[in-house]
C-alpha cells in the first residue's frame, strides 16, 4: 500500500490534544499542503486562516461553543491550541467544494507530520457573525466568503482512536 493511502487510512479524528503548539514550520506545510487541493477550474476557491494566538482562539472556541449550544467550559476544539480556518468564496460556483478538499488536505498532512486533528464544523455561522466578518476585513480579506469549517490541530493527549468498521455496500461497479 503506498503512503498516502495508508494515510488515508490511518487518519482518525482526535478529540483531546496536549496544550504545546505545533511548530510554525510544520502549520505551514499543512497550509501548503491545503492549498495544493483539487479545485474547481482551477479558481482556487478558498482560503486558509492560521489562528494560533491563544485569546482569538478561546473567543472563536466560546462562539463555536454557544452556536453549537454547549455549557460553559466545553471546548469544541478539544483543546488544540492552533485553529486552521477554511473559507469558501461564495461568488465562485465550487467555493464550498472547493474548501471542503482544502479540508481534507489539512487533515491529512497533519497526520503525516505526526499532528492530530478534527474537523470541527460551525465556521458557517461564525464567518457570518459582525465581529468575524470584521476580522476578514482587518486581515484584508475581501470578498464575499463562508465558512467551511475549522482544522483543530496539535499533538495527540492519548492513543489515536481505533477505525469504525467500514460499512457494507458503499461501492458499485459498472462494468
Amino acid at each position: 500500500m503506498n503512503d498516502i493511502i495508508k494515510a488515508m487510512k490511518e487518519r482518525r479524528s482526535i478529540r483531546r490534544f496536549k496544550p504545546d503548539m505545533p511548530a510554525k514550520a510544520d502549520l505551514e506545510q499543512i497550509i501548503e499542503a491545503g492549498l495544493y487541493a483539487a479545485n474547481g477550474r482551477g479558481l482556487q476557491g478558498a482560503v486558509v486562516i492560521a489562528v494560533t494566538d491563544k485569546a482569538v482562539r478561546d473567543r472563536l472556541s466560546d462562539a463555536n461553543r454557544r452556536i453549537g449550544g454547549w455549557d460553559e467550559g466545553f471546548d469544541p476544539f478539544y483543546g488544540a491550541p492552533a485553529i486552521l480556518i477554511v473559507l469558501g468564496n461564495k461568488d465562485i460556483h465550487t467555493g464550498i467544494y472547493d474548501g471542503s478538499l482544502v479540508m481534507g488536505n489539512l487533515l491529512l498532512a497533519a497526520h503525516s507530520l505526526g499532528l492530530g486533528s478534527i474537523w470541527i464544523h460551525r465556521a458557517k455561522e461564525e464567518f457570518e457573525m459582525p465581529e468575524y466578518k470584521k476580522l476578514l476585513t482587518d486581515l484584508g480579506i475581501e470578498g464575499n466568503w463562508e465558512g467551511i469549517g475549522h482544522c483543530a490541530i496539535g499533538y495527540i493527549d492519548g492513543e489515536p482512536p481505533q477505525p469504525a468498521a467500514r460499512k457494507e455496500n458503499r461501492a458499485f461497479f459498472i462494468e
